[in-house]
């Protein structure tokens, strides 16, 4: 696999991932928010350990796995607020 991917199968890589993520948390027992929630948790853990699998840069000039994570950990926080607000 390549190290640099171009930013748009990065990014299309990262919409397909939370369509899958909000399609799972859909069916959730506890409910939507809390599903998605946990759901982001764990992508933020898995992006991260991907990034140090692969020793990705951690700023670097291109995407990778450290971006989608920190996009993934925004995503949860606000997840997590709105579930607090409701």
């Amino acid at each position: 696999m390549p190290h640099k991917l171009s930013p748009a199968r990065v990014i299309a890589r990262f919409a397909v991932r939370i369509a899958l993520l909000a399609a799972f948390a859909a069916f959730g027992s506890v409910g939507f928010g809390r599903s998605l929630a946990v759901l982001l948790w764990m992508s933020i853990i898995l992006c991260a350990l991907a990034g140090l699998v692969r020793r990705e840069p951690l700023f670097g000039p291109a995407l990778n796995h450290w971006d989608e994570a920190a996009a993934f950990g925004a995503l949860f926080a606000l997840v997590h607020i709105a579930n607090d607000v409701t």
